[in-house]
């Protein structure tokens, strides 16, 4: 049987580390001859863990999703510069749209709303009734590029059959932290012209979900009325502390290359000389009381794991309606690929989320 292999991952969350290449000799992938032949396990006395692990494919996947984890992936780095990484994800993403687009027809418009650029995806043959709703994403993509205002709103308008304006925020490392949030309330705001409040979702995926997350909160801070959900696709709202999956997955999970977490804040390219237990920044250290019901949604070897199942605690203990699913054996945002059957089953379950709370 041929399997074909998704290409979707080599372009979604890695942020700080793409700015620059290394200058030191690059390593040697590890080959088959210097690879792990067993578990072991040693903790030092920092409480460092030095682990190796002989992990399978799950039988629970499909067999698309199988064939995506066997692929191989080089593990030396360098990782790319910044240009490269801008060129790789933009070409990803146009023929992403085009795969997508063939599942889900669409009316896509490039325009600006309130100066910021943004995408307007409307599903082909969205119902009467769903003309008062709206969707708006903000897409992944590390906070520097575009991974995801083609991959997150053609799906989700699909089987919505709701139209969805992706927000085009400024990037970073040019525009730090607040300028893709000042964006996106920009927009937001420009839409509550046209739309209640109750009838707009925010979502997002990766840098999107955080983005979502803060976007959330600093709504709250300025007293602007919330939206009827809010969707946080693998994010995480603590830029002071490094969650434990970081150093376990790589954007491909268990393949390709994954330095150890550096201590301290990490991402400063984004989070620039703002403190990083802001409440706006990471949310975990904000009063979320009151912000509206959200879905969160993540797998178990994505390298946002532990940050998306810690702020969901967070909406928890806060008393929100938060949901959290997680699927089985696959990497960081694999809702991006058009040809894996959990892809379309995640893509599924984030647009019937919100069709219900735009209903209720």
């Amino acid at each position: 049987m041929r399997v074909r292999v998704p290409r979707f991952l080599p372009f979604l969350f890695a942020a700080g580390a793409v700015l620059g290449a290394q200058q030191a000799p690059a390593p040697q992938p590890t080959s088959a001859a210097d690879a792990a032949t067993r578990d072991t396990s040693y903790i030092d006395a920092e409480g460092t863990a030095h682990i190796t692990r002989i992990v399978p494919v799950p039988q629970t996947l499909s067999a698309e999703a199988q064939a995506s984890l066997r692929r191989a992936e080089p593990d030396q780095g360098p990782p790319q510069s910044l240009d490269e990484r801008r060129r790789s994800t933009d070409a990803w993403a146009v023929r992403a749209a085009a795969e997508w687009s063939r599942i889900c027809p669409n009316q896509l418009v490039n325009t600006t709303m309130a100066g910021v650029p943004v995408r307007v995806v409307t599903p082909e043959g969205m119902p009467a009734a769903n003309r008062d709703k709206v969707l708006l994403n903000i897409h992944g993509g590390g906070f520097n590029s575009d991974s995801g205002s083609y991959t997150e709103s053609i799906p989700i308008a699909g089987y919505s059959r709701i139209k969805v304006v992706a927000v085009l925020y400024r990037l970073a490392p040019e525009h730090p932290f607040p300028a893709a949030v000042d964006d996106s309330i920009a927009v937001y705001k420009e839409l509550l012209k046209t739309y209640k409040p109750d009838h707009i979702v925010i979502y997002g995926t990766s840098a999107g979900a955080i983005l979502t997350g803060e976007v959330a909160v600093r709504l709250k801070q300025l007293g602007l009325p919330m939206p009827a959900a809010l969707g946080i696709f693998s994010g995480m709202g603590d830029f002071a502390r490094t969650g434990d999956s970081q150093a376990l997955f790589s954007l491909r999970g268990l393949a390709g290359h994954l330095d150890p977490p550096a201590s301290g804040a990490h991402d400063p390219y984004y989070t620039g000389s703002t403190d990083p237990k802001d409440p706006v920044l990471s949310p975990v250290y904000a009063d979320l009381h009151g912000l509206p019901p959200t879905l969160f949604v993540t797998s178990e070897r994505d390298m946002l794991l532990s940050g998306t199942a810690n702020l969901h605690r967070a909406f928890l203990e806060a008393g929100v309606d938060a949901r959290l699913i997680v699927f089985d054996g696959l990497p960081h945002a694999f809702w991006y690929s058009s040809t894996m059957p959990e892809a379309l089953e995640a893509n599924h379950m984030m647009a019937d989320f919100f069709v219900k709370q735009l209903g209720r």
